[in-house]
Parts: C-alpha cells; sequence; structure tokens
C-alpha cells in the first residue's frame, strides 16, 4: 500500500500478517467456506494453514470480531455471526490510522444516529431504556478504574440504535464496529488527548444528555443531544487533523530552508 512521506515521496507500506488473514477468511465467509454460526479452526490450526504465529490469528480475529464478522465464544471457539455484516466489512477494513477516516466515519454516524436517537425516544421500552443506562454507567465504572471505555462507549450507542426496534440500525452501526469508537485504546484513530479522562468526562456528560432525552421520551431534544456530541467530537478531530497538517507544512519549509 502506498504512503506520502513529508518529502512528497511514496513509499510502499508492508501490508500485516495479520490484514492477509483477515482478507481471506473474510473471504472465505463470504464465499460459503465457513457459514452463519459455523465455528472456526483453533488458532493452532489457522495458524499452520496460513503460515503465521497465533499471535498474528489472534489479532486477525480481533479485526473480524470488531468488523462485526465473528464473535468469540470463552470456552468454545470463535463463531461466524449468525448475520455479519459482510456487505459492509469494507467500511472499517484497512483504514490505518488517517484522522480524516475517523472523520469521514464521524460524518456517517452524524446521518445514521442522530435520527436513531429520536426514534429510541419514541419507541424504546423500560427493558431496552434499562439496557441503553446500564452502558451508560458502565462507562462510568470503567472509568473510575482507569480502563478503556472503547467497548461500552460503543454499546451505549448501539443500544439507543437497538431501541429503535429496526434491526437495519444495529446492523449498519456493528458494520462500523469498535473502529468508530476513537477514545479507546483498541481504535486505530486513538491519540494522547482523546484518551485523556478530560475527554472522556467530556463524552459523558454529551451521553447524559442523550440519555435524559431519551428517557424523558422527547425525540427532537434526543436529536439535538446527539447531533451536538458527534458534532462536537467532529471538531475534535479537524482540530487534531489541522494541527497534523500545520506540522507537515511546517516540515516540508524546514527542508527548503
Amino acid at each position: 500500500m502506498a504512503t506520502d512521506t513529508a518529502a512528497g515521496f511514496r513509499v510502499e507500506r508492508r501490508p500485516k500478517l495479520s490484514e492477509g488473514v483477515v482478507s481471506a477468511i473474510r473471504a472465505q465467509v463470504v464465499s460459503g467456506v465457513y457459514a452463519p454460526g459455523q465455528k472456526l479452526p483453533t488458532e493452532t490450526r489457522m495458524g499452520e494453514l496460513f503460515g503465521v504465529s497465533r499471535t498474528v490469528v489472534r489479532e486477525a480475529i480481533a479485526t473480524l470480531a470488531a468488523d462485526g464478522l465473528v464473535e468469540a465464544r470463552q470456552g468454545a471457539g470463535v463463531f461466524v455471526k449468525n448475520h455479519p455484516t459482510i456487505a459492509f466489512g469494507s467500511i472499517s477494513a484497512d483504514v490505518g490510522n488517517k484522522v480524516s477516516h475517523a472523520l469521514n466515519i464521524i460524518e456517517v454516524r452524524m446521518g445514521l444516529e442522530i435520527e436513531s436517537a429520536g426514534l429510541a425516544a419514541l419507541r424504546r421500552n423500560a427493558a431496552q431504556e434499562a439496557q441503553i443506562q446500564e452502558a451508560f454507567f458502565e462507562f462510568d465504572r470503567l472509568l473510575e478504574r482507569g480502563e478503556a471505555t472503547g467497548k461500552s462507549d460503543f454499546a451505549f450507542h448501539r443500544e439507543i440504535a437497538a431501541a429503535t426496534n429496526n434491526s437495519y440500525y444495529v446492523e449498519v452501526l456493528d458494520a462500523l464496529g469498535l473502529r468508530a469508537i476513537p477514545c479507546d485504546v483498541a481504535s486505530p484513530w486513538g491519540t494522547d488527548s482523546t484518551l485523556s479522562r478530560d475527554y472522556q468526562e467530556g463524552l459523558q456528560r454529551e451521553h447524559l444528555a442523550i440519555l435524559k432525552a431519551i428517557s424523558a421520551g422527547d425525540p427532537e431534544a434526543a436529536r439535538a443531544a446527539m447531533r451536538a456530541h458527534l458534532a462536537a467530537s467532529q471538531e475534535r478531530y479537524r482540530t487534531l487533523l489541522s494541527g497534523q497538517q500545520a506540522k507537515w507544512l511546517s516540515s516540508i519549509l524546514k527542508r527548503k530552508t
């Protein structure tokens, strides 16, 4: 894969071994070699099949799980999901660590999640509201323990999508996967600033506004709160991108002086 250097030259980035395994397994699922609900070979066997280490296999499985294609069941193995998001698999595949990709994902999420928040305020039942609240409080618990909050952040947004009672909202969000959440160490777009406690406490204040609006059954307030939340994330990443571009330009100018 070609990448740009500061001097304007293009160099080839050598693909990670796990990327080849991800592509191969995804192709096998699409072609029906592995059917929904079917168990994948063991890590050892896959290592033998692909000629890689078990560490590489684990990295590939983690990527496929984040993409919503497979799920690991403790003590049982790794299985193809019954409703894998194959059609959208390429959304989160091979995105590298460019901040511009994070901005693109947030833009897609705005088109999806602003309306899902409004629908959740209208359609959620008591059990669904409780699930949204549980994801919110789990974020708090993880933050207090200093642990990664990405999964609970994603769960909060996913439970809102589920509360629309329209499965397509969930399917598209699942296709984006955990990589849509930049405040977690698992995201390729995580930065020191987005992993900071101050940043994540700010996210929780935004989440609370969304939660209150949904609980109050106020669709317009829920849409507004979700819009504000995602727009704030968008602005933070635009600032980060501008900083990167300024740093790149400075390096070019220094080379010419």
